[in-house]
């Protein structure tokens, strides 16, 4: 890597942004910025903080993430989700920077039996995911040194997550109804993190060429995969000490029995094929990072 890297971290609040702050802390000159600091939606301020910073490496965590909520505001989430992105990838090929970029599991419609591939056509069931997939495209689009990561379910001891939701409600409800049948592989933040860290430095060392070898899309989840019912009792089996014993009682239901503005896809299972054979990363089971991240909240 680069002796001393200006690393820039967009969304630096997210949970995601948290943890790159911690993977990246003493690798380069780092800059965390959040929605404090830079309004997304605003092409002009984007680009300018690009050309203010001029960074080496550029990792978006930030992304419009209010499922249900992009339905009735379509604009500001394309803006956020698409017209960043794009400008971001402009930049960086301007100055030769690394774009990092993480997408979702949204951008499919949930319909295939099995993972999806990075060679599955996307056709997104909501807004949301019709904006991340715009931001994909965008990106793939301008070209240069850029990663998009596909993620999914992501979660962890900071920000607002299912984890984190799902202690709050066991505290004060004694039953829980939790939809049963959408599939996906829970991913922790701390677990994106890091993977994105190992990646980054060896792409940045030049041991992987150019980025005709590596650059493009790949998804990054924890392997295995559960319903939200199935993560909401594994949370609540390791919640020990944290809920003072007292653990809700579960009822597996139907999506719809429990409908949203945002219809959500069955199936978001990804197979991280591609990111094993071409970067030797893989992350932990969602089980094993489930521990791990119930082991920093107690």
């Amino acid at each position: 890597m680069i002796a001393r890297p200006r690393i820039l971290i967009v969304g630096a609040a997210g949970q995601v942004g948290v943890e790159l702050q911690r993977s990246f802390r003493g690798c380069g000159e780092i800059t965390a910025v959040d929605r404090e600091s830079v309004d997304l939606a605003v092409a002009d301020e984007t680009r300018d903080l690009i050309r203010r910073i001029e960074p080496d490496i550029i990792l978006n965590a930030a992304a419009y993430t209010a499922v249900d909520r992009a339905e009735s505001e379509p604009e500001l989430a394309f803006a956020i989700n698409a017209q960043a992105p794009r400008v971001l990838a402009e930049e960086a090929l301007r100055l030769g920077a690394l774009l990092v970029h993480y997408s979702t599991d949204y951008v499919f419609d949930g319909e295939k039996q099995g993972p999806w591939t990075e060679e599955d056509k996307p056709s997104p069931r909501n807004v949301y995911g019709v904006t991340k997939q715009a931001g994909e495209e965008a990106i793939r689009a301008v070209g240069g040194r850029y990663l998009i990561f596909r993620t999914s379910w992501v979660y962890g001891p900071h920000g607002a997550n299912f984890m984190l939701t799902m202690l709050r409600l066991a505290r004060q409800r004694d039953r829980l109804s939790i939809v049963n049948d959408q599939f996906g592989g829970p991913t922790t933040s701390t677990e994106l993190a890091d993977a994105t860290y190992n990646i980054v430095q060896k792409v940045m060392d030049g041991k992987l060429g150019g980025p005709e070898e590596w650059a493009g899309l790949y998804h990054m989840t924890c392997s295995g995969e559960t319903t939200w019912c199935g993560f909401a009792q594994a949370i609540f089996s390791r919640a020990g000490k944290l809920l003072d014993g007292k653990v809700p009682e579960v009822t597996p239901i139907a999506s719809s029995e429990y409908p949203t503005p945002a219809e959500r896809p069955h199936n978001s299972v990804l197979s991280n094929a591609r990111l094993r054979a071409r970067f030797g990363v893989e992350l932990a089971s969602w089980e094993s990072a489930l521990d791990a991240a119930m082991a920093q909240l107690s």
